[in-house]
Order: C-alpha cells, then sequence, then structure tokens
C-alpha cells in the first residue's frame, strides 16, 4: 500500500522515512512505498458515523411492520440475520447504510416502501492512540483528543525528551495511508492552526537523543568530579 507524506506546522512537504535509528537519521521518504503528496493538510476522512463491527448490537425499526422491529446482533463474522431476507454483510457499515440495505431488501417483495432506521446500542466509543515520547501513551477517546493539542495534552503531555517539532500523525482514508509531520511547537504559537483528529489516527512523538545525552553528562559530572578532587588530595 502507498503511503502519502505530508508536513504541517511548517507548511513545508518533505519526504519520510519511518525507520527508527540509533545515528538519529531525521531524514524522510526513503522508505519504500512512500510518496511524498502535494497537499497542505491531512485529507479528512469521508464519514465520521460510527461504524459497526463484529458483535455489535442494534436496534431496527420497520415503521411499516411492527413484527420487523426489534433488536438484532452482529455475528462474529460481521453478519446480521433479518428475517425475511436472511444474512447482510453489516461490518463496516454505518447506522443509515444499514438502514437502506434492509429497506432495499424488504421493499417491493415483503413491505411496500419501507422506511427503515437503525439505531446503534452498544457502539464502542471512537479512539485514537498516542505513543512516543509522551507522559503516558495509550488510546484515547476521541472527544477528549479532538485536535493533535488536545491530544497530546490528553496523554499528560510532552515527556522530558520529546522533539516538538518531529510530531507524527498516522492517517487511513479510503484505502490511501498518510502521514503528517507536525511542529507542535509552532503550532502552540499560534503560528499555524491545531490540526484535527479523528477515529483511528495514531499520533506519534518523536525522541531527542540529544538531551537524553545531556543528562547522562550530567548524572556522570559529579562522580567525574569527585574522583579528581580525590586523586588531588592523594596526590598531596
Amino acid at each position: 500500500m502507498r503511503k502519502n507524506i505530508l508536513r504541517g506546522g511548517m507548511v513545508a512537504l518533505v519526504s519520510l522515512a519511518l525507520g527508527a535509528c540509533a545515528s538519529v537519521d531525521r531524514s524522510y521518504g526513503s522508505a519504500d512505498g512512500i510518496s511524498v503528496t502535494g497537499l497542505t493538510d491531512l485529507p479528512a476522512p469521508a464519514s465520521t458515523l460510527p461504524r459497526f463491527s463484529p458483535m455489535g448490537v442494534v436496534e431496527v425499526t420497520v415503521a411499516q411492520d411492527e413484527t420487523l422491529t426489534g433488536t438484532y446482533v452482529i455475528d462474529e463474522n460481521g453478519m446480521l440475520d433479518f428475517p425475511l431476507v436472511g444474512q447482510i454483510a453489516a461490518l463496516g457499515l454505518s447506522p443509515t447504510q444499514l438502514a437502506a440495505v434492509i429497506s432495499s431488501r424488504l421493499a417491493g417483495q415483503f413491505v411496500i416502501d419501507p422506511v427503515v432506521t437503525v439505531n446503534p446500542l452498544n457502539v464502542t466509543p471512537p479512539t485514537v492512540s498516542i505513543g512516543g515520547q509522551v507522559e503516558t501513551p495509550g488510546t484515547y477517546p476521541i472527544a477528549n483528543a479532538t485536535t493533535l493539542m488536545r491530544a497530546i495534552n490528553s496523554a499528560g503531555g510532552f515527556s522530558d525528551y520529546a522533539r516538538a517539532d518531529d510530531v507524527l500523525v498516522f492517517r487511513e482514508v479510503g484505502g490511501q495511508r498518510y502521514i503528517g509531520l507536525y511542529n507542535m511547537a509552532a503550532i502552540a504559537r499560534g503560528n499555524y492552526p491545531d490540526p484535527a483528529l479523528f477515529e483511528g489516527d495514531i499520533v506519534m512523538v518523536g525522541d531527542n537523543p540529544g538531551e537524553r545525552r545531556l543528562e547522562r553528562i550530567l548524572q556522570i559530572l559529579p562522580a567525574v568530579t569527585s574522583s579528581i578532587v580525590l586523586l588531588d588530595r592523594i596526590g598531596r
């Protein structure tokens, strides 16, 4: 699957290489299957409506026939067994789409001009995944992470080793995978809009090896200083 890369915050498009590298390789776009896009921001999903998954429970109402109205379970294979019409592939459909399928199956042969509504009863709240150099990586409800800045704040903010100018957002739209690179320092200053996040997005905050090296040096310095003083005293 090809992937498109775009850069937000600095608004400069760059190539993206996703391999983590101990030598702090900050180049982008060298991996196979990745191409640069001319977009200035990640495209939004076509729809943010809930989608049905296996073992989902739905309430179906058929206005013209109360005997068809009831609660139904989508099985582990994503199929809904509905009276009269049989098996319906419900996996990945929105409530409106599922209602349209049921209506079309009932129309003419079983019900004249059926009016069907579908209400999900146990839809899992949409989430985003936040990882990398944040205080509490994990999966968070999209309600608390509607934008990139809110998402990072929900995860406790940046860790001590975070690179605010190296924040990636992974998204799939219409079978195409996109990766956006954002400079959160510039966004936090109001230089660029805070990008919206959507269900299924993955946020990764980059690492700052320079900060790690500096901390290690500062940890070592007291021991080195003590050794020098001790040797100096022994020499006297």
